[in-house]
């Protein structure tokens, strides 16, 4: 029994050694090696660039006030369209106490004055009627009585402005109403009922009340490569496409280019800008969109084309291989070939091979555990 059973295990020890040099033996035996070939194709090659940006207006204007105070009332709401003149809000006034009393104090020297030039017109105009002062002098006191008049009313006005900010003689351009510049769709409007404003001066920039602007006419900013600028000039066609209305594509033509790069992230970057041309649905698009502009850097139509994976570059040369014979008697010729444009996927052959040639691909990677 002992003896049959070293004989069982010599045999399965020798079933193991044989195998494994079996599948050793296959393995190093040389795979055949296949490749994808290809025929050239007459078609058109584009080579495009893709520019990030957004849709914004060309004209986006802030309105600020021109007298400092208190919205006392918003006659307007973001998306409401405006024409240049409408009141957008009302202001009231809190009136400087210097100012005030200053303004005050003007009005009561300007009446005291007043019935002075008043009692004297009506002295020089006694003597003047008895012919004991001459016209010259009586004109003079006349001419006091009109200036000091005259003197009351500003006086008045200036009060008016410097209390209630509007004064009888400039109703109609009371600076507590706040007036759209232009004609266009109220953006934004940042202030509430209740909030301080102020006007724009020298130290400061102003309260924006709103901002309007012409939605009507759209532009598309975006910043573009230091690579790819140069190939760019103005009135190239684009195609914009807004993340947010993927169903929608408008043109647009390229109107600006920077003279002056910005660095961004390490890359010199820039700033371009492209008129958008739009259609009936164009009242969709809303300021600040993101969008994305596609933009033809070069072209061209029926050349000869194969894809870019076929070519071998060698320095400043390209080459194919060009297959010849079939079966086991196939082989690959190494050809120099003059290449053109490339969209990234097929390029442009000028010449080296015709469409009657078929050319070798990159191999055919075949998984053996799929085995």
């Amino acid at each position: 029994m002992k003896k049959y059973s070293k004989l069982i295990i010599a045999a399965i020890v020798a079933l193991i050694f044989i195998g494994t040099f079996v599948f050793l033996w296959q393995k190093s035996q040389p795979k055949e090696i296949v490749y994808n070939e290809f025929t050239p194709q007459t078609d058109s090659i584009q080579k495009t660039t893709i520019i990030t940006g957004k849709i914004e207006p060309r004209n986006e204007v802030n309105i600020k006030p021109q007298i400092s105070g208190i919205i006392a009332e918003l006659l307007k709401e973001p998306g409401d369209y405006v024409n240049a003149g409408d009141v957008i809000a009302k202001v009231k006034v809190i009136p400087d106490m210097a100012q005030l009393s200053s303004a005050e104090m003007r009005v009561r020297l300007a009446e005291i004055n007043l019935k002075q030039a008043e009692t004297d017109f009506q002295r020089e105009e006694n003597l003047f009627n008895q012919k004991l002062v001459s016209a010259d002098e009586f004109d003079k006191t006349k001419m006091s009585l009109a200036q000091a008049k005259h003197e009351k009313i500003a006086a008045q006005d200036a009060l008016e402005v410097v209390r209630d900010g509007v004064s009888k003689s400039n109703a109609k351009a009371s600076s507590t109403l706040i007036r759209s510049t232009i004609s266009g769709v109220i953006l934004d409007i940042p202030v509430k009922v209740g909030n301080s404003v102020i006007l724009s001066n020298t130290f400061n920039d102003g309260t924006t009340i709103a901002t309007v602007a012409n939605m009507n006419d759209l532009i598309f900013r975006g910043n573009i490569d230091e690579t790819e600028v140069g190939q760019l000039i103005s009135g190239m066609n684009m195609k914009i496409t807004i993340g947010a209305l993927q169903d929608l594509k408008f043109d647009a033509a390229l109107e600006y280019i920077s003279p002056k790069a910005v660095e961004s992230n390490g890359t010199n970057q820039f700033e371009i800008k492209a008129a958008v041309k739009l259609s009936e649905n164009g009242k969709k698009i809303r300021s600040g969109y993101s969008a994305n502009a596609e933009i033809v850097l070069a072209r061209v139509d029926k050349v000869l084309c194969i894809p870019e994976s076929a070519i071998e570059f060698s320095g400043d040369s390209t080459f194919v291989y060009v297959v010849k014979g079939e079966g086991k008697n196939k082989t690959y010729n190494r050809t120099y070939v003059e290449t053109g444009l490339s969209d990234g996927v097929n390029i442009e052959i000028k010449k080296g091979i015709t469409a009657k040639d078929k050319v070798r691909g990159p191999e055919i990677i075949t998984d053996d555990t799929e085995k």
